[in-house]
């Protein structure tokens, strides 16, 4: 999030434990029109809109593909926990209402925590519930 606006998202897409694909998408000089977007999804940005700053595709991958090396590295050598507190150091909404949908599947409660096998963890009048992947809304 950026100035409280979507800046960026990602995909992830499994068959079993085969292969993992990561699409990460970010709005450098564009976002999406409001009309585009989902009721209740936030509002979506782009970098240049929210800053200014004016950055292309090509100079920026490099920042990307730094950050999530290190990111990788920190995982296959230290394991989940390390990247888990750094994200939940930094994690929007925690402790607030938020709500996950997986298809038809729609969850509203608190957001705890993101749990040690990476389940986004929410508190409903009903108990605590783990949802391994979903789309967020705020």
């Amino acid at each position: 999030l950026l100035n409280g606006g979507k800046l960026a998202g990602i995909l992830l897409e499994s068959a079993g434990t085969s292969y993992l694909a990561i699409g990460i998408g970010v709005n450098l000089a564009e976002a999406p029109p409001p009309s585009a977007v989902e009721a209740g999804a936030v509002r979506p940005v782009s970098l240049l809109s929210e800053t200014g700053t004016a950055i292309a595709p090509e100079d920026f991958l490099p920042h990307l593909a730094t950050a999530y090396a290190l990111r990788e590295r920190q995982f296959t050598t230290y394991g989940f926990d390390p990247v888990r507190t750094a994200w939940l150091a930094q994690a929007a909404r925690l402790g607030e209402t938020i709500t996950a949908k997986t298809g038809a599947q729609v969850t509203t409660g608190r957001f705890e925590t993101v749990d040690a096998q990476g389940n986004l963890v929410l508190t409903t009048p009903g108990g605590r519930v783990a949802i391994p992947a979903a789309e967020v809304y705020f």
